[in-house]
């Protein structure tokens, strides 16, 4: 079997990638598992030492429009495509165009250069809870469901939405067996910070476990949903291994989500870190970021996916001491 991850030197693509050779095995679209024989990473960057070095990887490195404009990427090879690649919400915000290219654009080639492709291959899209949003004058929904009405509020959110509607309308029409997949937020995310306007939400865990001193742009009233890695990563599997009849609607379904909140969380920091990595939290506003985060949902229903066997995780202190045990390297805190 050979499998195709655009964003695949990023850190869930990496992730993702490692989690599939370990397991050696992939069972797509309810059949019987195959061996995996190749994982070809798409990507502005090299992947991590790790990867490079496994004879099963394979790297195909620049801008993904080009690399589908050219023809570089093995389409016709690919039994399953995990599509990753994209710019951050914060980044679109900024960079329209940023963001039309890289996540409009570049999702369309996608599909088209499958669609020419002819193979009807899985392809499990990373859409985003971002396609949820409260719009200006209404209250937002007290339950964001599957099949709750997408009225996103940022030019990130649009844009995946638009993918969501591609990749349906692509496996209507027989192109690809489409799987939709709204990601939650992800923490704790380990390494630099990225240009997402929910950073924060890794930073304030992952900087005061180093030391470092980290802004919490918003009050710890905010809710949140959210997941650790090792949930998305099972989700994002889990869609490529459900058959059609499992997984039913052409929609996107919400992946799993840990519901809580900025406070819960410092308070998880504090947990584990102790009162020396909590003190380390600048609790300072940042009217732009608030905004924005204020639009986003933080009660999320995922029946789909506890029907197709997945769960969120049990507590964010959990999720905390899992970023601990997987990044010994970059706590500098004593853990308790």
């Amino acid at each position: 079997m050979h499998i195709l991850i655009t964003g695949g030197s990023g850190f869930l693509g990496a992730r993702l990638a490692r989690t599939l050779l370990a397991q050696d095995r992939l069972s797509l679209n309810g059949q019987a598992a195959a061996p995996i024989v190749l994982v070809t990473l798409a990507d502005r960057a090299p992947p991590p030492d790790d990867l490079a070095a496994d004879p099963r990887v394979r790297f195909v490195g620049g801008d993904l429009n080009d690399q589908l404009a050219t023809g570089a990427l093995p389409l016709k090879e690919a039994h399953a495509v995990f599509h990753l690649a994209a710019a951050v919400s914060g980044e679109c915000e900024a960079d329209f165009d940023l963001g039309m290219r890289s996540n409009f654009a570049a999702t369309h080639q996608l599909l088209e250069g499958l669609r020419h492709a002819g193979t009807q291959p899985v392809l499990v899209f990373a859409s985003s809870l971002a396609v949820f949003g409260k719009q200006p004058g209404r209250d937002m929904p007290a339950l964001i469901e599957d099949d709750t009405l997408p009225t996103p509020q940022s030019s990130y959110g649009i844009q995946k939405f638009i993918g969501e509607q591609m990749v349906a309308d692509y496996t209507r029409k027989g192109f690809v067996r489409g799987r939709g997949t709204r990601l939650m937020t992800v923490s704790v995310r380990p390494g630099r910070p990225n240009g997402a306007a929910s950073g924060f939400l890794s930073g304030m865990i992952r900087e005061p476990m180093a030391g470092l001193r980290a802004q919490v742009p918003v009050g710890p009233e905010t809710p949140v949903a959210l997941a650790s890695p090792a949930r998305t990563v099972q989700g994002l599997i889990r869609a490529a291994e459900a058959s059609a009849a499992d997984w039913g609607q052409l929609t996107a379904l919400n992946l799993p989500s840990l519901r809580t909140s900025v406070g819960e969380m410092a308070q998880a920091l504090r947990t584990v870190g102790g009162d020396a990595a909590h003190a380390l939290l600048d609790w300072t506003p940042d009217p732009a970021i608030a905004r924005l985060v204020a639009t986003w949902p933080g009660n999320v229903a995922w029946a789909r996916a506890k029907a197709l066997g997945l769960d969120a995780d049990a507590s964010f202190e959990a999720v905390v001491r899992d970023y601990v045990r997987e990044n010994r390297g970059a706590i500098k805190q004593p853990v308790a």
